[in-house]
Formats: C-alpha cells, sequence, structure tokens
C-alpha cells in the first residue's frame, strides 16, 4: 500500500478532479512527483466510480482504493447491508475478501470477523480502511484461504465466498466447480468448520445448476438494485433437507420488493384470462426465480399466458413490480399498427412474441420514450396481441 497517497494535499487533489477522465489528466504532469502518478490516476479513477455504490466509503477521508478490477467487483452498500441481516452469532469467516465492503457490514452483526485476502497489497488496504472507520473486530489475513480456514481449531458460526470465475474460463454460462475456489469440491470441509454457509455468485449462474452442484441449500436469495439483479446468494445449512426457499428482493432507493415462494412445492395451477383493467410484470428478481406460476398464485392475478409471464386483474392489487393500467388492446395486425401505433413515440417491450423490440421499432416507424407504455405478447388463444398501457 502507498502510504503516501495518505499525503493532505494529494488527497485534496484527489477529491477535486473526481469526474475528470483520467486518460486526459494522464497526459498532464504529475504535480506530486515523489508520489506514483498511475497511483494517482486510479484513485481519482475508482472514488469516482464508487460514489453512488459506496457512497459511505466515498464520503470518508483517507479512504485507499485497489485496482480497477477490485472495485468492479466489490459489493455494493446495498446488497452488503442485505447480506449482514442474513447472518448471526459470533464468528465469521470471509474467505475471498475483497475491498472488504461485506466484511464492513458484517462487523456490525457479528462480534468476530475474519477478512481472507490472498492478495497482500489489498489485504493492507483494507486493513487500513477499517482503522479509517475505527472498526475493530475485524481481523484481516492476508494469504491462502483454504491454509487460514485450516488452522482454525474453533467452529465458526459462519463461512462467506464469493467465487470467482478462473481466468481460462470463458463463456456466458459457468459453473461453481469453474470457480476459485471449488466450492462444491471444498464444501464438506466447510461444513466441518461451520454450519452455516453463505456464497455469492453471479446472477448469470443458473438457479438449476447451482442447485444440482450444491448440497443443504436452505435458502436461495436473488438480490436486485433498482430493477437490476446483481448476485444470487446460496445459504447453506449443515443437515438441511426440504425444499429451499426462494427470496427475491428488489431494492429501490431505501425500500425492498419482496417475493418468496418454496421451490418444488406448488400445489395448485394458476388461471388464464384475457387482458382486463390492469397489466403486471414482475421485478427483473422474480423473472430470474422463475416463480412465474407462484407469483400468479400468492396474488390471485390470471395469467396471460403460461410463456408470457403478463398478469392481469379488474382491480388494483398492490405488486412487486412494475403496474399498469391497460388503455386499449388490438390484435397485431398491419391495420391495427398503422391505425395506432405506426410513426408514433412509445416505450415497448416484449414478452413471448416473435419479433424483438429493434424489429418493432424499425418495422413500424415508432421512436422511444413518451408516456405510452406498449406490450406485445400472446394471449390464452395463442393470439398475438398489443396492449396500450399508462404507467402508475
Amino acid at each position: 500500500m502507498d502510504a503516501s497517497l495518505l499525503n493532505p494535499e494529494i488527497q485534496k487533489y484527489i477529491n477535486s478532479q473526481l469526474g475528470v477522465d483520467v486518460a486526459k489528466l494522464a497526459l498532464q504532469k504529475n504535480p506530486f512527483p515523489d508520489t506514483n502518478w498511475i497511483s494517482i490516476l486510479n484513485q481519482i479513477a475508482a472514488k469516482t466510480k464508487v460514489k453512488d455504490k459506496l457512497p459511505t466509503y466515498f464520503s470518508h477521508e483517507n479512504i485507499i482504493y485497489p485496482n480497477k478490477v477490485s472495485v468492479e467487483q466489490t459489493s455494493s452498500e446495498k446488497t452488503a447491508l442485505y447480506k449482514s441481516k442474513i447472518v448471526f452469532g459470533d464468528t465469521l469467516i470471509d474467505l475471498t475478501g475483497g475491498f472488504g465492503v461485506d466484511c464492513f457490514y458484517y462487523s456490525m452483526r457479528i462480534k468476530k470477523v475474519i477478512h481472507c485476502e490472498i492478495d497482500t497489497e489489498l489485504s493492507a488496504i483494507v486493513t487500513h480502511n477499517f482503522k479509517q472507520f475505527g472498526i475493530e473486530n475485524v481481523k484481516c489475513i492476508a494469504g491462502d484461504s483454504f491454509e487460514i480456514l485450516s488452522n482454525f481449531n474453533e467452529k465458526l458460526d459462519w463461512i462467506y465466498i464469493d467465487p470467482s470465475r478462473r481466468n481460462d474460463q470463458k463463456g456466458k454460462v459457468f459453473m461453481l466447480k469453474d470457480c476459485l475456489p471449488n466450492v462444491p469440491e471444498l464444501l464438506s470441509f466447510y461444513f466441518s468448520k461451520a454450519d452455516n454457509i453463505l456464497i455469492k455468485t453471479a446472477p448469470i449462474l443458473d438457479i438449476s445448476a447451482g442447485l444440482s452442484e450444491l448440497k443443504n441449500v436452505k435458502c436461495v436469495h436473488i438480490i436486485a438494485v433498482d430493477n437490476e439483479v446483481k448476485e444470487l446468494l446460496w445459504e447453506l445449512k449443515a443437515n438441511f433437507i426440504g425444499n429451499p426457499e426462494i427470496k427475491t428482493i428488489n431494492i429501490v432507493n431505501e425500500k425492498l420488493e419482496t417475493f418468496n415462494f418454496d421451490l418444488n412445492s406448488i400445489v395448485e395451477l394458476p388461471f388464464y384470462e384475457l387482458p382486463k383493467k390492469y397489466l403486471y410484470e414482475p421485478n427483473s428478481a422474480i423473472m430470474k426465480s422463475g416463480g412465474f406460476d407462484e407469483i400468479a398464485i400468492q396474488y390471485s392475478l390470471g395469467k396471460l399466458h403460461s410463456h408470457s409471464h403478463l398478469y392481469t386483474s379488474q382491480n388494483y392489487i398492490d405488486f412487486p413490480g412494475r403496474i399498469f393500467e391497460i388503455k386499449r388492446v388490438f390484435p397485431y395486425s398491419k391495420q391495427e399498427m398503422k391505425t395506432n401505433l405506426e410513426n408514433t413515440k412509445a416505450n415497448i417491450t416484449t414478452r413471448n412474441f416473435p419479433d424483438s423490440v429493434e424489429e418493432i421499432r424499425k418495422k413500424w416507424k415508432i421512436n422511444d420514450g413518451g408516456s405510452t407504455y406498449c406490450f406485445f405478447t400472446t394471449n390464452l388463444n395463442n393470439d398475438k396481441i398489443v396492449l396500450l398501457c399508462s404507467k402508475i
């Protein structure tokens, strides 16, 4: 860790350049020749990037930031706060500590937190930052997490892991066994050290694939922020047997939209209806969960089609997602499109529809924006329809 970055004049300069194009700054002469110019530029870029993601860090003085990759991979404060509410007890070890944001929030709930990080430079940065925050119940250890955990003799309450993809793995789909550490391979070892394990994965991981690799999964938490799924949390408990609970959370501002259900425990089927007065579109966390029938049953909503994942009712219902009032429904035909939408402005969504949003816009010369929301979808009779709506 470069302690010279804490020079008050350098800190003042970093704060004065937030938001400035770092590539242009790099062409300028270093105003602090005793400190590496690249390191200063990295602080400017990193602090600019965390303004919304890590507001507590951003607003605190003398915080040092790691490289770009570590900043991009770190949890946001919103998701870290949610994670901290899952754990309980006296001891927790974070095997993949990173920038330490998760440990920052775990420290508020757990008496003793151990932050493991194989990168010694990053571990030193986290140690420094926790001192700035006055956090005294987190111990930072630099080294291999397997070796560190092996040396623990007492039973821990929680193990937290955020496995990273190996550099040689490519493609959009991955398995937990393709990550470091290899959690499925080490699971028995982890359970010998703690009865509770929390695993964070990227949202691209398929839930059924994750369940096939893991055991004793008590709950899967799907966390979205402003309707964008950010991470999956796999809560494992030793000797747990049964259907995992699926919890969906969409953090909007400081409020939580939640919807929960037990996997594989559905005992009834939803009903199907033609569009009524109101239209409901589940948030992204629910869409990721696959609980398309469960949401209809719990909220007593009619589904437009088994594959459309849009819902309707005659009376308004508070719902975890977007809600619209349907103004008009018409069949998707050349004449109807010319009459109602050609050469207009509208927000377009497609669900279970053959044409993409781009194709529809191009074909009918529809510009993006405005107050009209159009859903191109399929109804229970397999008819292609268009719903003109206003957002509530």
